[in-house]
C-alpha cells in the first residue's frame, strides 16, 4: 500500500491532490521553486521540498533527476505528476518505476504512443478510430509546413505534438499567418513540456469538443465516467467545461467511449485517462488526442458520477482491481466549472501579473441537492507570477438541472472578489449568460460568434444600469449620514424632504431624485422610473447585500476618496455621486486630449523576451511583427502600432523585462 506521495506540480493542482491523500490518510509531500515558497500547496503539505535552479532558466519542475532523487531522498512510495510539467514524459515515468517508486499514471509505453499526438493519431487509425485529416508526421521546418498546406488547404491547425493545455496550439487561416504561428508553436512547446515537435492537420470548423473520462487498471478491466464538453475555448485552451455534455445523447456517448476504451486498451493502458474528439454539426466524431493525465476539468466528471479520480488513480497505481463496474456509473445532475485566470479579456487575454491585494472565492458548500467547489493554489496575498500558467482557480457548481447549474454558477461567480490583478470573472459571466450557453447551442467558435469584434470592456443594459445607479446612490447617501439604519430612520419622522443627485458610473450619467421614508431609499430616475432600495450596513471586507425593488444586489465595494470602487457581476466601476450643479460644472472641465503614439516601445507585461525581430536603423510598417514575449507560458507577439524607423533598441534576446520596461525606440 502506497504510504508516502510525492507531488510533482504546483498550484491548484498540487493542492487538490493532497487534499485526496489527507483524505485518505497517505503522507504528502511537494516539491516548489523559489517562486513558490509560501504557496498554499507547500503549506497543506505535510513535507515539501525545494526545487533547486542552479542555471537560472526556471525550468525546476521539469527536472527529473533533482525530483527523483528528492523522492529517493525521503522514502517516497509514489509520485502523482498532476498535469502539465512532466505528467505526460514517458522518461520521467520510467525513470520513476527504474528507482523504485510507483508513478500515479499510466505506464510509460503508454505515455510514449498516446501522450505524442502523431504516434497516438496512428494508434488511433490502426484501431480503426474515426481521425482528421492531415499529416501523421513531424513538420520539421517553416517550408516543410508551407508543402503541406498546399495539399490539404487551410483553415489548418499547427499542434504540439507533446502535452496539452492549449499550449503550442495555433489555427491557420493564410499563409501570411503560417510564420508567426509556426515559430510560437514551437517555442511554447519547448518551453512547456520540453518537446519542440511540430505536426500540422485539417481544422474542422464550429465543432463541439467532447471528451471521454476512462479508468482501466493493471488487469485490463476498463470503465468510462461519461463524456465533459469543453467547447468554450480562448486561445484553444478551455475556460467552460461542462457534464453531461447538452450536445449529445446516450448513443453517440456509449459509441465514443467504445472507441475510447478500445484505443486505451491496445497500448495496455492503466490509470485514469482522458479521450478527446471533436464532434460536428452532424454528430460524426473524429479522434482528436489522448491525455495520459489527469484533466484540469475532472472535477465535473467527479461531481456527477461521485467517483474521486484521484482516489482512483491512487488505487490503480498500488496494483488494486477496480472495484467499479460500469453499471455502476450513472451521471446525475448537472455540472459545471469556470477557469478564473489572471488575465484582461479585453485585451485578447494579456497575462496579468502581481499580488492578490484581495481574494474572497465564494464558500464552499456541499448538500444533496447543491454543491460549490473551489479548486485553488493561491490566497490572499500570493504573488502571480509570469513564469506559470495563468489559472488561479477553478469554480464547479453542481445541482440536479443545467439550469439551476448556470443559474448557480453565475451566482457563484458574483460573489468572488478579485483585487491586484485584472482577472475573467465578468468575462465568464456574460459568457454564461448569452442565450445560446444556456440554450446548449455552442461550439469551439462561441467566442468569435459572440465577440466579433473583440471581448471588450464588460457594460450594463440600461435595466442593470439604473438599478445599480440607484443601490449607489443609496450607498453615498448611506455613507456620508454615517449613521446606522435605526438613527437614520430619524429622517422618517421629519416632513419629506427630497434631494436631486448625479450618479457617475465610467462614462456613465444618471440623474435621481432622492429621500428616505419608512425605511427605504426612495429614488426616482429622470424618466420617472422608481427604485425602492433597502440597505442595511456597508461591507468593505465582504459583498454588501443591496435590495433593489424586488432585486438582491451582492455589490464589492472599496471606498475611494470621492466616492466607491463598485464590482457587480463582473462590471467594474468607479461610482461618484454629485449635486446636480457640480455635474454640471463637470461639462466645463477640459476633456482628455489623445496624445500621439509614443516613440517608445514598453513591455505590458512581466515575461521573457523570446525573440526580437528588429534591429536598430530598421524600417518598420504599421503592423509588422517587432518583438515576442513569453508570459504564463503563452507566447504574445508585439506588432508595430505606427511606421518608422527604429532609433534604438534597449533590450536583447532572453532578457527579463518587468511591465513597462523600454524595450525599443523609433526616431
Amino acid at each position: 500500500m502506497i504510504k508516502k506521495v510525492l507531488v510533482a506540480n504546483r498550484g491548484e493542482i498540487a493542492c487538490r491532490i493532497i487534499k485526496t491523500l489527507s483524505r485518505l490518510g497517505i503522507e504528502s509531500s511537494v516539491v516548489f521553486s523559489r517562486e513558490d515558497e509560501g504557496s498554499l500547496a507547500v503549506e497543506m503539505a505535510d513535507k515539501s521540498f525545494l526545487l533547486k535552479d542552479p542555471e537560472n532558466k526556471s525550468q525546476e519542475y521539469l527536472d527529473i533527476n533533482q525530483i527523483i532523487k528528492i523522492a529517493k531522498q525521503n522514502g517516497i512510495d509514489a509520485v502523482h505528476p498532476g498535469y502539465g510539467f512532466l505528467s505526460e514524459n514517458a522518461t520521467f515515468a520510467k525513470d520513476i518505476e527504474k528507482n523504485g517508486i510507483k508513478f500515479i499514471g499510466p505506464p510509460a509505453k503508454a505515455i510514449e504512443i498516446m501522450g505524442d499526438k502523431i504516434t497516438s493519431k496512428l494508434q488511433a487509425k490502426n484501431c480503426g478510430v474515426s481521425t482528421i485529416p492531415g499529416v501523421d508526421e513531424e513538420i520539421l521546418n517553416l517550408t516543410d509546413a508551407q508543402k503541406v498546406v498546399e495539399k490539404i488547404e487551410f483553415p489548418i491547425m499547427v499542434k504540439a505534438s507533446a502535452g496539452g493545455g492549449g499550449k503550442g496550439m495555433r489555427v491557420v487561416r493564410s499563409l501570411e499567418e503560417l510564420a508567426d504561428s509556426f515559430h510560437s508553436a514551437k517555442n511554447e512547446a519547448r518551453s512547456s513540456f520540453g518537446d519542440d515537435r511540430i505536426f500540422i492537420e485539417k481544422f474542422v470548423e464550429k465543432p463541439h469538443h467532447i471528451e471521454i473520462q476512462i479508468l482501466g487498471d493493471q488487469l485490463g478491466n476498463f470503465i468510462h465516467l461519461g463524456e465533459r464538453d469543453c467547447s468554450i475555448q480562448r486561445r484553444n485552451q478551455k475556460i467552460i467545461e461542462e457534464c453531461p455534455s447538452p450536445f449529445i445523447n446516450d448513443h453517440i456517448r456509449n459509441a465514443m467511449a467504445a472507441q475510447a476504451i478500445e484505443l486505451a486498451r491496445s497500448v495496455n493502458y492503466f490509470s485514469a485517462g482522458t479521450v478527446e474528439f471533436i464532434v460536428d454539426s452532424q454528430k460524426n466524431f473524429y479522434f482528436l488526442e489522448m491525455n495520459t493525465r489527469l484533466q484540469v476539468e475532472h472535477p465535473v466528471t467527479e461531481l456527477t458520477t461521485g467517483v474521486d479520480i484521484v482516489e482512483e488513480m491512487i488505487n490503480i497505481a498500488s496494483g488494486k482491481k477496480l472495484e467499479l463496474k460500469q453499471r455502476d456509473i450513472a451521471l446525475k445532475g448537472s455540472a459545471l466549472e469556470a477557469r478564473i485566470y489572471a488575465e484582461d479579456p479585453s485585451k485578447d487575454f494579456m497575462p496579468s501579473v502581481g499580488r492578490l491585494t484581495r481574494y474572497i472565492p465564494p464558500k464552499e458548500y456541499v448538500s444533496d441537492n447543491k454543491v460549490i467547489r473551489n479548486d485553488t493554489g493561491v490566497f490572499e496575498g500570493s504573488n502571480i507570477s509570469y513564469k506559470y500558467d495563468p489559472m488561479i482557480s477553478k469554480l464547479c457548481v453542481w445541482t440536479p438541472t443545467r439550469e439551476q447549474s448556470i443559474r448557480m454558477l453565475h451566482n457563484a461567480l458574483a460573489e468572488f472578489c478579485i483585487d491586484g490583478i485584472k482577472n475573467n470573472l465578468g468575462f465568464l459571466s456574460d459568457v454564461i449568460s448569452k442565450s445560446e450557453f444556456k440554450k446548449g447551442e455552442f461550439t469551439t467558435n462561441f467566442l468569435a460568434d459572440q465577440y466579433p469584434d473583440g471581448i471588450g470592456d464588460h457594460n450594463l443594459n440600461d435595466e442593470d444600469s439604473g438599478c445599480l445607479a440607484a443601490a449607489g446612490l443609496a450607498l453615498s447617501r448611506f455613507s456620508e449620514l454615517n449613521k446606522e439604519l435605526e438613527e437614520i430612520s430619524e429622517l422618517d419622522k421629519g416632513d419629506q424632504h427630497i434631494e436631486s443627485y448625479s450618479v457617475h458610473l465610467n462614462e456613465m450619467s444618471l440623474t435621481f431624485s432622492w429621500y428616505f421614508k419608512d425605511g427605504l431609499h426612495v429614488i426616482t430616475s429622470h424618466e420617472k422610473k422608481e427604485y425602492l432600495v433597502e440597505l442595511n450596513s456597508i461591507n468593505y471586507a465582504g459583498f454588501t447585500k443591496v435590495k433593489v425593488n424586488s432585486r438582491v444586489m451582492r455589490l464589492w465595494l472599496s471606498k475611494e476618496t470621492d466616492g466607491f470602487s463598485i464590482k457587480w457581476n463582473g462590471y467594474q466601476s468607479k461610482l461618484k455621486v454629485f449635486t446636480p450643479f457640480v455635474s454640471k460644472m463637470l461639462d466645463f472641465l477640459p476633456s482628455k486630449r489623445e496624445l500621439p503614439s509614443s516613440p517608445i516601445l514598453m513591455s505590458p507585461m512581466p515575461g521573457l523576451l523570446v525573440d526580437l525581430d528588429v534591429g536598430v536603423g530598421d524600417k518598420v510598417q504599421l503592423g509588422q511583427r517587432l518583438c515576442t514575449l513569453e508570459a504564463m507560458k503563452m507566447e504574445n507577439v508585439l506588432y508595430a502600432e505606427r511606421a518608422g524607423k527604429i532609433k534604438q533598441v534597449y533590450r536583447k534576446k532572453g532578457d527579463i523585462l518587468s511591465d513597462g520596461d523600454k524595450i525599443l525606440e523609433y526616431e
